[in-house]
């Protein structure tokens, strides 16, 4: 349980860490909160000659408002994120997710960054990106370019981030009218991950129909991935319990389920069905 020798840097901004990358190349890992890496370290299945913590950088903190979109530092943590008042106003997914994030130590310590760089299948706030339709921005070599969540989750622990290339920020644009929002989440008793995890975003028109709705799926398939059957069932229809009914039992449609000690394929393809029941119907309250 003694992770193996590694030089150590903590800049103090991005433009550091940038150099770093670049010098150090493939022999560099950044720590952004560690709750991933300092286990893998620990128990060397991963011995990087380099670390690169990116606790010091400022510029990858913070919560914001610009041009009707909320912009999250990718160093914000889980935490912050948690308790953040404004967050509740525009965007009280993100809380209620980030309240289900393991337990108080790592949310204290875990980042938003680095749970979605980390692209873990069963992490929670993938799913939540996914359903809000956020957008990343990403810092490298050849500058700054954006990914669309949709784009970002490639397979288990697998980002589009490319060598050299830093998660900065994550901006999600706010939709205004009847919007609801939840997220539902089966936990494993003991890690605290998603077996299956479902972020639901609905808007209701003045009419009552679904004028739009997104849902976001984690720990069931090797990547957060969205629920697209039930989406396209819902649009243009009341949200009422035969419709919800008819749409979260088509969400497993396309998915390529895994099966491990925890949860069978078959568990888990049920468990979605379940879970995007609950998390659509609780949107559909809390959209008044």
């Amino acid at each position: 349980m003694v992770p193996g020798a590694f030089d150590y840097y903590s800049p103090s901004s991005l433009q550091e860490v940038l150099q770093l990358l670049q010098e150090h190349g493939e022999d560099a890992k950044i720590l952004a909160g560690g709750h991933s890496l300092v286990p893998l370290l620990k128990l060397r299945l991963a011995e990087p000659p380099v670390l690169i913590d990116l606790a010091k950088v400022e510029e990858l903190r913070g919560i914001s408002r610009s041009n009707g979109s909320v912009v999250i530092g990718a160093m914000t943590t889980q935490n912050e994120i948690e308790f953040s008042e404004e967050l509740k106003g525009v965007l009280p997914i993100l809380p209620e997710a980030a309240a289900q994030v393991g337990d108080p130590m790592v949310r204290n310590r875990g980042t938003l960054g680095g749970s979605l760089a980390h692209a873990d299948p069963a992490g929670d706030m993938p799913a939540v990106v996914l359903a809000l339709d956020a957008v990343m921005s990403v810092t490298g070599p050849g500058g700054e370019r954006t990914i669309p969540a949709g784009e970002f989750f490639i397979d288990v622990l697998t980002s589009a981030l490319e060598p050299g290339e830093v998660l900065t920020r994550i901006t999600i644009p706010t939709v205004s009218g009847k919007v609801g929002m939840s997220y539902q989440k089966f936990r494993h008793p003991a890690s605290g991950y998603a077996v299956v995890g479902v972020a639901a975003v609905v808007t209701i028109d003045e009419s009552g129909l679904c004028q739009d709705c997104r849902v976001g799926v984690t720990g069931a398939t090797a990547r957060a991935s969205r629920a697209a059957a039930t989406e396209d069932a819902l649009v243009g229809r009341p949200l009422d319990d035969s419709a919800i009914e008819e749409a979260a039992g088509r969400a497993s449609e396309g998915m390529e389920f895994i099966g491990d000690i925890y949860a069978s394929e078959e568990y888990r393809e049920n468990l979605v069905k379940v879970y995007t029941k609950r998390a659509l119907k609780e949107a559909m309250k809390n959209a008044g």
